[in-house]
């Protein structure tokens, strides 16, 4: 993992320097900043909160006979704090979402992101041992990729693009990624293409991966 100083003395938009020869770029892109502050910022349940503490203030505290101008002006503060911090996250998610790109080649997963301090986090193909998908109807999901042990990432320093909740074993996420279903099969090829190589280095035979999961070197697994 790699800290950049400006993004303006990247090669190609994304990685810090040209890639070696024999390696290609399949794929480059970005989280989409709504469903990122949704799934990464909580801007509907920070809403919902809000939405319920504005019901109690207004029922709560003011008179009974109040008319719900005078009740209206009286939360007019809490409707301003509300306002105030759903803004701040979706400004943050924005901004995230625009100083991310993940990109895909033959040999890696190269992630860059980060807002004060940049941060690009090189992944080999050799080093993913399972890659689960959540996928929605339109196409948009998110890909969580599992390292090998022992190797690992920093969970705080990745964030956002980390799974939810995997702390004792964080796991890099691809997330909220417009056209997910179209990434898959992409990694899905690479990884097959990498278990090649590492197979014939070892002089193995690689069992023919199932259909409905995405080939991983040395066993690996795919749930999605």
């Amino acid at each position: 993992m790699d800290d950049h100083d400006d993004y303006a003395f990247e090669p190609i938009p994304g990685l810090p320097e040209r890639l070696p020869k024999g390696e290609t770029l399949l794929w480059q892109g970005s989280p989409e900043w709504g469903p990122l502050a949704v799934a990464a910022f909580h801007v509907r349940k920070v809403a919902v909160y809000f939405a319920l503490l504005l019901a109690w203030d207004l029922t709560s505290a003011s008179p009974a006979d109040a008319s719900l101008s005078d009740m209206l002006t009286h939360s007019a503060w809490l409707v301003g704090v509300a306002a105030g911090a759903i803004a701040i996250l979706c400004l943050l998610a924005f901004l995230y979402a625009r100083g991310t790109i993940y990109t895909l080649t033959t040999r890696r997963i190269v992630i860059r992101s980060g807002l004060a301090l940049p941060i690009t986090l090189n992944l080999p193909l050799s080093l993913i041992g399972a890659a689960s998908v959540k996928k929605a109807k339109d196409g948009r999901g998110s890909i969580a990729l599992k390292v090998v042990k022992p190797n690992r990432v920093a969970w705080l320093v990745l964030w956002p693009n980390v799974r939810p909740w995997s702390f004792s074993n964080p796991q890099p996420m691809l997330r909220c990624l417009k056209d997910a279903g179209t990434v898959v099969p992409m990694l899905a090829a690479a990884l097959e293409a990498e278990a090649g190589v590492a197979a014939s280095r070892a002089q193995v035979r690689v069992p023919v991966a199932e259909t409905d999961r995405l080939p991983m070197p040395a066993g690996a697994s795919v749930a999605a």
